[in-house]
């Protein structure tokens, strides 16, 4: 399949087709990897795990003190015999 480069500002760009999109998974906005091997252009969808990051957000929220109960009040049966 052959395509055209375009000028688009003071940039260039190629269209992807749609079937190719959908065999990469891939759709507007996405991510990828662009880099040059042998002469060839290279692109490669940058995946991000599943709840990449949510570690670090989840230590952030307790260090800022903002992982309080929101109804303290309201706990369930047998809270208080569990063990931390």
């Amino acid at each position: 399949m052959q395509a055209a480069v375009r000028k688009l500002g003071n940039s260039a760009g190629v269209i992807i087709p749609k079937s190719i999109l959908a065999q990469l998974r891939l759709s507007a906005g996405d991510t990828v990897d662009m880099r040059l091997e042998d002469g060839r252009l290279i692109l490669l969808p940058v995946r991000q795990t599943k709840r990449a990051g949510w570690a670090e957000a989840s230590q952030a929220v307790a260090v800022s003190g903002d992982d309080a109960l929101v109804w303290p009040e309201f706990g369930n049966m047998g809270d208080a015999d569990l063990t931390w």
